[in-house]
């Protein structure tokens, strides 16, 4: 009867311990291989995981320059007039 009680508490770990825990395992397992295709196949050239995984390299900033607009070409002529008229100027009191 000791054997026999035994092989009950045996069967029982395997059933209700082992079993479980390898199906877990194997469960995972497929998940963590299921993901391991998907990034090296599809999500790799993913424009915004890239960006999330930083696989993507920065671009350079590019600066923007002085004289990009209607404003500033406005106000730049103004400027150069500005200082032609006050050279005129010097040149007519010289």
């Amino acid at each position: 009867m000791a054997s026999g009680g035994l092989a009950a508490a045996s069967e029982f770990a395997v059933v209700f311990l082992v079993r479980p825990v390898l199906a877990i395992a194997f469960v995972f397992t497929l998940i963590l291989l299921s993901w391991y295709v998907a990034w090296r196949t599809v999500l790799v050239h993913v424009p915004l995981v890239q960006e999330i995984a930083g696989l993507r390299p920065k671009k350079p900033v590019k600066s923007k320059p002085a004289n990009r607009g209607r404003f500033a070409k406005f106000y730049q002529n103004q400027a150069e007039a500005a200082q032609s008229l006050v050279q005129c100027l010097k040149d007519l009191k010289a």
